[in-house]
């Protein structure tokens, strides 16, 4: 009888004391940025289609085009794998991620001058895939950051973190943070 209770206590103690959650909120960390890199990528191989087709329709608008090209190469040259996803190195990303966002935002205020292109049909459609895009980001961002707070909180509060200190020594994740452009209130004119 005392073995049993025993085996049921430690068996207990094992399920609550961090030993699998921690690994497994890890691997859950890990995988939700390889979803939020996967959506960046995916906007990322939209651009060269969608400039090329304003290129056809706008192509004296070379300064936006180049800027877009230009912020798709500094957000693409920006990589963070999961063991080394510091603050530091997530705010790189994010700056050359919020960087590519305003120059698509640019360029879809030229394409607002060209009713012939804003009329294209593939315009229209790297349009809305591009918008789709957007929101799959927005998502898998929220998920990142859903993971982040569940393994963080098993690292840092007890009795988790204590298993965490003896045994796996997991640091923080960093979390998604507003840059000073996202926060900015936008200005609008009429």
């Amino acid at each position: 009888m005392k073995s049993a209770v025993f085996i049921l206590f430690f068996s207990l103690f094992l399920t609550s004391c961090g030993l699998q959650s921690i690994p497994t909120a890890n691997n859950e960390v890990e995988a939700s940025w390889a979803e939020v890199q996967n959506q960046y990528k995916r906007r990322s191989d939209l651009i060269p289609n969608l400039v090329n087709t304003v290129k056809g329709y706008a192509s004296h608008e070379k300064e936006t085009l180049e800027g877009v090209i230009e912020a798709r190469a500094k957000a693409t040259s920006v990589q963070v794998d999961p063991t080394n996803l510091t603050t530091e190195n997530l705010q790189k990303f994010q700056q050359a991620q919020s960087g590519l966002s305003q120059a698509l935002g640019r360029l879809m205020v030229v394409s607002e001058r060209y009713p012939d292109l804003k009329a294209n049909q593939n315009f229209q459609g790297l349009q809305a895939q591009l918008e789709g895009t957007e929101n799959r980001i927005s998502i898998a961002r929220r998920r990142y950051i859903d993971s982040v707070k569940h393994f963080n909180n098993l690292v840092t509060v007890f009795p988790t973190s204590l298993t965490n200190s003896l045994l796996h020594k997991f640091e923080k994740k960093p979390q998604f943070t507003a840059t000073e452009t996202e926060q900015a209130t936008p200005e609008v004119k009429f």
